[in-house]
């Protein structure tokens, strides 16, 4: 199976139609038909449906897309990576991160590194810690940012200066703004927003034995959609303090949470990782900008 041939495997993919596919790889029909023939005689399945004007995945098609993606983006990082090692104001970084507040500091540390290596391309995606953990498994990233604990028998971790404070996001017009902080007993029977990855681990360890108590009415992976049905009072959003806007004039209002809940944040790397020279350069600036 050649990277190749899986380039035009996810071409066809996306466009849905052999001949715009074929266009956008600048190769004939033919050549391109051939290709995937032989793809789907290599793996013994059929990987696409045809219809008139269109072709659509079947699922091992959509198997095999999930993966060559992967496999794709690997190959072309390793070229890429090569391609650079001589490049010593330059060079290919890959980020997972969560979303926090804190983030400002690893945006600081790129922009004090870029002015001595002005070749970096950096690239970003953002997940909770199950999809990017996957990625930086697989090779794909050099660094991800955690909002919890990683496993130190896997990984190295680096401690963010500061933490994040949890609180409560509500419509700016609703009875609960007049206290100045919230307590469990205030959130019983309200429907409520949270990440599933900080319902399962963060909220027990402020709400204890009444977590039981609280109804998780939806959960979402992106604190600002959240903050989008709370504000059409849906229900009430449990998120980090200054990851939505609620300045005056914003419709929503933020109050922290009674007894004080805090996340550290961490950049984790894989243990023994082997790193190309511009992200062991970055590490070692960002260790010291981090000791400061």
């Amino acid at each position: 199976m050649e990277i190749r041939t899986l380039r035009y495997f996810l071409a066809v993919a996306r466009e849905e139609n052999m001949t715009r596919a074929a266009d956008a790889l600048h190769v004939t029909q033919p050549t391109l038909s051939k290709a995937l023939k032989s793809l789907e005689d290599e793996l013994g399945k059929k990987l696409f449906t045809r219809h008139s004007f269109s072709i659509k995945l079947t699922d091992e098609g959509i198997l095999l897309r999930n993966r060559a993606e992967d496999l794709v983006s690997m190959a072309d990082r390793i070229e890429r990576e090569f391609i650079s090692l001589d490049d010593i104001t330059g060079g290919d970084l890959y980020f997972g991160l969560a979303e926090s507040f804190q983030i400002r500091y690893l945006a600081h540390a790129i922009h004090s590194f870029k002015q001595t290596c002005p070749g970096l391309r950096y690239h970003i995606t953002s997940g909770d810690t199950e999809q990017v953990l996957e990625k930086l498994d697989k090779g794909l990233l050099d660094f991800v940012v955690l909002v919890e604990t990683p496993d130190a028998g896997k990984y190295e971790t680096l401690l963010f200066p500061e933490a994040d404070v949890w609180g409560l996001v509500m419509p700016e017009d609703d009875p609960l703004t007049k206290k100045k902080a919230i307590r469990v007993d205030d959130l019983i029977g309200l429907p409520l927003f949270c990440s599933e990855q900080s319902w399962e681990n963060d909220i027990p360890r402020w709400a204890g034995a009444k977590m039981e108590l609280l109804h998780l009415e939806g959960s979402f992976r992106l604190a600002y959609n959240a903050s989008v049905f709370a504000k059409e009072h849906l229900g009430y959003l449990l998120t980090f303090d200054k990851l939505v806007n609620t300045a005056p004039g914003s419709g929503l209002t933020f109050r922290p949470l009674t007894p004080r809940l805090e996340t550290m944040l961490y950049l984790v790397w894989k243990k023994y990782q082997t790193f190309s020279p511009i992200a062991e350069r970055f590490l070692t600036q960002i260790r010291t900008l981090f000791a400061k």
